[in-house]
C-alpha cells in the first residue's frame, strides 16, 4: 500500500528538467534577464540589485519551476574568449535564450556573427531558439524590427526549430514573462525529440 501511495506521489508532484542556455555579447543584459526571470517566477525570490549587476566571468546558474516543468539556467558569459567554452554545454541544453543589446548598434553584427558560429554546431540542431531584443527602455534602442532584420541573414542556418524574437527590458521586467512562457511551451512540444531530464521529487 505504501509503495502504491508513494507512486502516486511521485506522480504528482514530479518536474521534468529542461535546460536552458543563455547566451550572447557581454553587457547584453543576460544576468538582468536571469535574475529578472526568477524575480517574476520564483516566490519570495530575493534578486540582485539590477542596475548594479557586474560582467558574468564564468557561469551563473539559475531555476524557475513552472506547472510541472522546471527550467534550469546556465547563464555564460559573453567576452570574446569565454564565447570558446559555449559549445561544452550544447549536448545537454534543450533550450537556447539568446540576448542581443539593441541600444548597442555598433555591435549588432558582432552578436550576429556569433549567433551564426552558435547555431552551426550540430549539437544544437533542433533546440527552440528564443532571440530577446534586450533593453528596449534605453532612449535610442533599436526597434526589434531591425534586431530580426539582422539575425535573418541567418535564417538558413535556423533549420527545423521553433524560433521566437521577444522584445525586452530585462531591467523593467517588460515582455521577460512572455518569453519565458513561449520556451516552456516550446522545450514540452520538442521533449519527443530532445526528452527532458529524469524527472525529479518536489
Amino acid at each position: 500500500m505504501f509503495s502504491l501511495l508513494y507512486g502516486l506521489w511521485q506522480f504528482m508532484f514530479r518536474r521534468d528538467e529542461f535546460f536552458i542556455l543563455i547566451l550572447g555579447l557581454d553587457n547584453a543584459g543576460k544576468t538582468t534577464f536571469l535574475e529578472q526571470a526568477q524575480m517574476q517566477f520564483v516566490k519570495g525570490y530575493k534578486a540582485k540589485a539590477l542596475d548594479k549587476i557586474t560582467t558574468t566571468v564564468g557561469l551563473n546558474i539559475g531555476k524557475i519551476d513552472i506547472s510541472s516543468v522546471r527550467l534550469m539556467f546556465w547563464d555564460l558569459g559573453g567576452q570574446e574568449e569565454l564565447q570558446a567554452l559555449w559549445d561544452k554545454y550544447y549536448a545537454e541544453s534543450h533550450g537556447l535564450i539568446y540576448v542581443v543589446d539593441s541600444s548597442d548598434p555598433s555591435r549588432l553584427e558582432e552578436s550576429r556573427i556569433a549567433f551564426e558560429q552558435m547555431l552551426e554546431s550540430e549539437a544544437l540542431m533542433g533546440v527552440p531558439l528564443l532571440v530577446l531584443s534586450n533593453k528596449q527602455d534605453v532612449e535610442g534602442h533599436l526597434p526589434a524590427e531591425e534586431v530580426k532584420k539582422e539575425f535573418n541573414k541567418t535564417a538558413k542556418l535556423m533549420g527545423h526549430r521553433a524560433c521566437r524574437l521577444q522584445p525586452v527590458s530585462a531591467l523593467t521586467g517588460e515582455g521577460v514573462h512572455e518569453g519565458i512562457a513561449w520556451l516552456v511551451d516550446s522545450v514540452k512540444h520538442n521533449a519527443p525529440w530532445r526528452p527532458p531530464r529524469e524527472p525529479e521529487i518536489h
